[in-house]
């Protein structure tokens, strides 16, 4: 499990990597990466069996707390994961465009 900056997640995310939001629905709605999937923590469990396992996920949350629980969740289970210090707040404050509503 790899912990990196905001900057390698939009250098990433133009060729369309694969980025999981770990937040509560209600925070996924006000504003997320764009195509960040919503997986609440809790539910990740569930949905382990269907991320790719070829190329690195990258886990983000409101600041970095939980994506590093997620990721570190999903290495175990043999996924390349990628925790976003810094998460949605910071990629907000830097400018980065987001994305409201329940659709990725």
């Amino acid at each position: 499990m790899q912990e990196v900056n905001l900057a390698d997640l939009a250098a990433t995310h133009a060729d369309g990597a694969a980025a999981v939001d770990v937040r509560e629905p209600f925070e996924y709605v006000e504003g997320h990466v764009p195509g960040a999937r919503s997986v609440p923590l809790g539910q990740l469990p569930a949905v382990v069996g269907d991320l790719p396992r070829n190329r690195p996920v990258y886990v983000i949350c409101a600041s970095g707390n939980r994506s590093l629980s997620a990721a570190q969740f999903l290495a175990r289970a043999g996924i390349d994961a990628r925790s976003v210090s810094g998460g949605t707040g910071g990629w907000v404050r830097s400018g980065r465009a987001v994305v409201t509503g329940a659709d990725a």
